[in-house]
């Protein structure tokens, strides 16, 4: 039947949906605070310090702390798909329906970390395009 899983939802753990389903959001939080402290701090050192260039630390913190929250996104959409995939009959995710809680966690987890990681990527992207000091006023 279509409307059977293909495996026994216990074999899917809780600790795996609930990280495919949060890590996005944790991630996006962490990322924008993160973003906001650097800029804070950068800014800081430029207006001390009398010059026109960011202070040296700041595009490797930004692009070291957000790039990780981007990994971390990336493995839970990926473990939520993998999940879902376990779970569901359909095929392809367009088709895709949440039956169960289980299967309608793991299909939101894609969603959410798909979504949330588009944000995380632009709050990265955004500290190589406008200078600190900008960022901050």
């Amino acid at each position: 039947m279509a409307s059977e899983s293909t495996i026994r939802p216990d074999s899917i753990s809780e600790a795996r949906l609930w990280f495919g389903l949060a890590m996005g959001f944790f991630a996006w939080h962490l990322a924008g605070t993160a973003g906001m402290f650097i800029t804070w701090r950068a800014g800081l050192h430029n207006e001390a310090f009398g010059n026109a260039c960011p202070a040296p630390w700041a595009y490797t913190a930004a692009f070291a702390s957000i790039g990780l929250l981007l990994f971390l996104t990336i493995v839970a959409g990926i473990t939520s798909h993998r999940s879902w995939h376990r779970l569901s009959t359909e095929g392809h995710i367009w088709e895709g329906e949440g039956r169960g809680r289980k299967d309608f966690m793991a299909l939101i987890g894609v969603f959410v970390s798909f979504t949330l990681g588009v944000g995380v990527t632009w709050e990265l992207i955004a500290h190589f395009i406008l200078d600190y000091c900008l960022r901050m006023r």
